[in-house]
């Protein structure tokens, strides 16, 4: 907002002009953290602002005469800025006038000649006016002479508004009957009470050379542009005197100009009456003149003739725009709304008209905009949303115009950093991590190594990982499932992963859980990704011989085919298992005398088993499956052969390095089934297989299997007769 004070000017010091506080409403108490500024635009008067109170006070002598001259009106600019949050108030001193300068002539007496008979009634004699410092009706002047028969006062006023001031002659003069006039002029002001400055005038009559040099006009007019150079050519002026020999001859000379300072600024030709300029015109200091011309012919007395020379100064766009920073409000955090006020600017010329008419733009155009707040006031706003990750400071130039032709440009430079919010989640590199770990690796090894990228700066973008429990196993180990964490561990600062401890994967496969990576900003953000740990099997159990199903030996089960007759019998040992098993003589080739059944707890072709025949090496009576582990005849069985033959068998997985087991097979040779037969009733494997007769092996099925058999033929009996009733029924 904007309020409005006066003050007359040469008021106490220590007057109150205003309480700011209470006229714009703002709160005094917490002023000192708001870091009151004050800052003036342009003139500087004896004014201070009481922080505390908000006081407008006086602090040393106000001059409006010191501070605007001749200027019509007085008024100071001073903005209030207030932070947290930015606020701005315009503040208006307007300084007014009181009457405290007299009227001042240039001189305090003047001589004036005049010939005596040639100076006819109503002849007018230019006379140099006074000056008022003060303005308005204190300055507006009135003139009065002393009691005179022969003289009076005229003003006369210019189009410019200017006054010229004349001495009339009222009545002829004769010098026998009085050589010299004594005059005082009286000029007085327009104030309450009125001030008086006075001038004597000295009328000296003068004898011959009655023809005074006359102007073809009284008035003037020129137009001269502010940029002219030195010597340029402004008006030339003529004046005429009847008089012959000296007496009408011409001398120009400049009497004064309007206003005194500019006395050193123009020259006249005496002879010719050219009017040049000799200086530098400034169009914003002055922008108007009068030049009050006087023609002298060479009599004795001289006589003189007056004109007026008016000439207007044409502005030029001699004046770049001026651009200041009043307030900067940096870092910008990357989440400021838009609208956020960035800076404040103040922008001028000096220039008039549309050559000081300025227009700001800021580049880079985004994400910043230039708004204007009052005439000659700019903020720097936030157009867009900023992101410190992709920008992290702004070097914005702030660009001035204005109207002229051609126009000028004046710039100035804002630098913007972006402060950082926790705006950015760690992520990772992958989504899923697929791991492979070989096991038994020992605790304390690294399994995996994790990412997490945090794109924002300093405790925002520190990233710790911790482990976020999932699933471990692809089946349910001893004792049920066990947690992630009892396998593995994830260091805090590097993501390492590394085992807890030793890694079976006879007790587990897969372990799979989620890393966490959170960083440090408030609120923290997190990111997940899923770590899958897949065991890779080693080759670290060796085949094992299953037991006999039917409560016999280790490792064994009944032929698998008829055979001559068998029995089984296994006795443990520390590195193999010894099996017993019988076989009739003169059996046919290829019967199953034994089947070996092993098994290896790793997977694979770790679990791979193959059988091999270790002793008898070379061609024996008995051979084994490769991968059934069958043990069956080579041949046909002699009693050449023995009554009992012992076999060696190992069992091998196809792993880097090869485990194995070893089992010993004896088989005894026996005649006829009856044998066969009393061997399979002592022994105490069940499911036998028994001798036939002629040598021919026989079947014992089990009462199970018959059952079995029975009721397959009974239901199925039952069903076609089903469809036999239910066809005959629709026909």
């Amino acid at each position: 907002g904007q309020v409005h004070y006066s003050v007359p000017e040469e008021s106490k010091v220590g007057t109150v002009l205003g309480r700011l506080w209470q006229d714009l409403g703002v709160e005094g108490d917490d002023l000192e953290a708001r870091r009151l500024r004050v800052v003036w635009q342009g003139r500087r008067a004896g004014v201070e602002v009481s922080g505390a109170s908000g006081a407008l006070v006086v602090s040393s002598r106000v001059d409006r005469e010191e501070l605007c001259g001749k200027s019509a009106a007085c008024s100071l600019r001073l903005e209030l800025l207030l932070e947290r949050p930015l606020r701005v108030f315009h503040v208006e001193l307007e300084v007014t006038d009181i009457n405290d300068n007299a009227p001042l002539f240039p001189a305090a007496r003047k001589n004036i000649s005049m010939a005596e008979l040639t100076t006819v009634p109503g002849s007018r004699f230019p006379l140099e006016g006074a000056s008022d410092a003060d303005i308005g009706a204190n300055a507006q002047l009135s003139y009065t002479l002393s009691p005179s028969e022969h003289f009076r006062v005229e003003e006369e006023t210019s189009k410019s508004g200017s006054k010229s001031l004349f001495l009339v002659l009222t009545k002829p003069l004769d010098r026998e009957t009085e050589p010299v006039h004594r005059l005082l002029l009286t000029a007085s002001d327009g104030g309450r009470p009125s001030l008086t400055g006075t001038v004597e005038l000295l009328v000296i009559v003068l004898d011959v050379n009655d023809n005074a040099p006359q102007f073809n006009q009284s008035v003037y007019n020129a137009v001269l542009t502010e940029n002219a150079v030195q010597g340029t050519l402004i008006f030339r002026v003529n004046a005429t005197d009847p008089d012959l020999a000296a007496y009408g001859d011409v001398i120009y000379e400049i009497h004064n100009i309007v206003p005194a300072s500019a006395s050193d600024l123009f020259s006249i030709d005496s002879k010719n009456g050219e009017i040049r300029l000799r200086g530098a015109l400034d169009f914003e200091a002055v922008s108007f003149y009068e030049l009050h011309i006087v023609a002298k012919d060479k009599g004795l007395p001289p006589l003189s003739g007056h004109c007026k020379v008016e000439l207007e100064v044409l502005d030029v766009n001699d004046n770049a725009p001026e651009v200041w920073v009043t307030s900067l409000s940096v870092p910008v955090p990357e989440d400021a709304p838009v609208g956020t006020v960035v800076a404040l600017l103040s922008v001028s010329d000096r220039d008039s008209g549309a050559n000081g008419r300025v227009s700001c733009w800021v580049r880079p155009a985004s994400p910043f905009a230039m708004e204007s707040r009052l005439l000659g006031s700019y903020s720097l706003v936030l157009r867009e949303a900023l992101d410190r990750e992709r920008v992290w400071e702004y070097e914005v130039e702030v660009f001035a115009e204005d109207g002229g032709q051609p126009s000028l440009r004046a710039s100035r430079g804002v630098r913007v950093p972006v402060s950082d919010v926790n705006d950015n989640a760690p992520w990772f590199s992958q989504a899923v991590y697929t791991v492979l770990c070989r096991e038994n690796q020992g605790a304390g090894a690294e399994v995996a190594r994790v990412f997490a990228r945090d794109p924002d700066e300093g405790a925002n973008g520190r990233v710790r990982y911790s482990l976020w429990e999932g699933a471990a196993g692809e089946r349910a180990p001893v004792g049920g499932w066990r947690p992630a964490s009892s396998y593995v561990s994830v260091d805090a600062e590097s993501g390492v992963v590394w085992a807890v401890q030793a890694l079976d994967y006879e007790e587990v496969q897969v372990v799979q859980f989620e890393v966490r990576a959170v960083d440090a900003g408030e609120p923290a953000l997190v990111g997940n990704a899923t770590v899958q740990l897949f065991v890779v099997d080693e080759n670290d159990n060796a085949p094992m011989l299953l037991p006999t199903t039917g409560g016999g030996g280790a490792g064994l089960v009944p032929p698998l085919s008829p055979v001559a007759g068998t029995s089984l019998e296994a006795v443990s040992g520390q590195d193999s298992e010894t099996l017993w098993a019988w076989a009739s003589w003169g059996g046919p080739a290829g019967q199953v005398v034994a089947k070996i059944r092993a098994v290896d707890a790793d997977s694979g072709y770790n679990a791979w088993l193959r059988y091999e025949v270790l002793e008898p090496r070379g061609k024996g009576p008995f051979r084994v499956g490769v991968y059934s582990g069958e043990v069956s005849t080579a041949r046909a069985l002699e009693e050449a052969d023995g009554p009992w033959q012992r076999l060696v068998i190992v069992v091998r997985d196809h792993g880097e390095p090869s485990r194995s087991a070893t089992a010993t097979l004896s088989v005894s040779l026996v005649e006829g089934g009856e044998k066969a037969l009393a061997a399979a009733g002592s022994s105490s494997v069940s499911g036998l297989l028994l001798p036939g007769e002629g040598g021919t092996a026989g079947v014992v099925s089990s009462w199970t299997n018959v059952w079995l058999v029975v009721s397959i033929c009974a239901v199925s009996s039952v069903f076609v007769v089903s469809l036999l009733l239910y066809g005959a029924c629709r026909w």
